[in-house]
């Protein structure tokens, strides 16, 4: 059995056609389906139904599908790090939503340099269902999106941390200095949200429908930074997640923890199930659990909100020390 097989039988499979598969394969059709033959004696028995200009798999066939992407998976990856110089790093390829990119990377980067840690990351802000799509695609090793997922069977994901969600407004608003706040309390407010494919408008939609009211989209932006200007002008509220806090935060803004059980969110890392992780996907995950731990414990002892709270710095994404006479390198 050999691997130029296993890519033309996985080729057969996925594309339901010797003919486009042969393209696919950049061999000729004779040529391609030959091999396949070959594959079947060895294996003895068949692997697709011929059914004229078409072709599904046998029993046998979907047995050896999940083995054979299992195996190309593996020689891919091989084959990747062998070609990898590791004096230069090592390649990941991670895509994350836009709440959590713009702290998320810049902490693993920092956390790499502090330890010395060759990665070449290669990062991807965008909406959670491009995030999906681009991991499904193997355009990207990783992803860092909110849970909950799509029903999607070909993803595998591992929660790497919850936080809560905030109320943030203008300081003059009256919520500002409530003594309390609770979800109902914005039944008729302005939204400031991001854009329909956010998974955070998403969620916020849905927390409103469990208060029995849809809220009252005013404006939807493309960026985190507009959001927070708008709001800071009075436009509207915001439910950001407590991530979202910032030191250059507009002067004015104000967040707010809701009374009782405060919605919270989950993020999760993503992977297609058939790309098992290379070193630099393993360095990344590596990297994003070390990261995790500070930023959540640093944000835990914060002293309590105060209505009075303006623009509160968030505290900086940087886990660990560099180790004792070590040269932070370039990420």
């Amino acid at each position: 059995m050999e691997i130029y097989q296993l890519r033309y039988f996985v080729a057969v499979a996925e594309t339901g056609s010797f003919t486009k598969a042969a393209a696919r394969c950049f061999v000729s059709q004779p040529s391609l389906s030959q091999q396949i033959l070959n594959l079947e004696s060895e294996v003895g028995q068949a692997l697709f139904h011929r059914l004229g200009r078409s072709v599904a798999l046998t029993e046998a066939g979907h047995v050896l599908l999940e083995h054979a992407r299992r195996i190309l998976s593996e020689t891919d990856n091989a084959l990747r790090e062998l070609k990898e110089d590791p004096g230069r790093g090592h390649r990941v390829a991670v895509g994350a939503i836009p709440t959590v990119a713009h702290f998320f990377f810049p902490a693993v980067v920092a956390h790499c340099r502090a330890n010395d840690i060759r990665l070449k990351l290669r990062s991807y802000e965008h909406f959670r269902p491009n995030i999906v799509a681009a991991v499904l695609e193997g355009d990207l090793d990783l992803g860092l999106i909110s849970l909950p997922l799509i029903n999607e069977p070909r993803i595998v994901q591992t929660t790497l941390f919850t936080e809560p969600l905030l109320l943030a407004v203008s300081a003059t608003h009256p919520l500002a200095t409530a003594a309390e706040v609770t979800f109902p309390d914005l039944k008729d407010e302005n939204f400031i949200l991001l854009g329909d494919a956010s998974s955070l408008a998403a969620q916020v939609r849905r927390i409103s429908g469990d208060y029995d009211f849809e809220p009252r989209i005013a404006h939807r932006c493309a960026q985190l930074a507009t959001v927070k200007s708008l709001t800071a002008m009075g436009l509207g509220v915001s439910i950001l997640p407590r991530s979202a806090r910032n030191a250059n935060d507009p002067a004015g803004l104000v967040y707010r923890k809701f009374t009782g059980a405060a919605p919270t969110r989950e993020i999760a890392l993503i992977r297609h199930y058939r790309r098992h992780p290379g070193k630099g996907a393993q360095l990344f995950i590596e990297a994003a659990q070390a990261v995790v731990g500070p930023l959540q414990s640093a944000q835990q002892t914060r002293p309590p909100f105060t209505p009075s709270e303006v623009v509160a710095p968030a505290p900086a994404p940087i886990s660990a020390a560099p180790k004792r006479g070590a040269k932070p390198r370039p990420t």
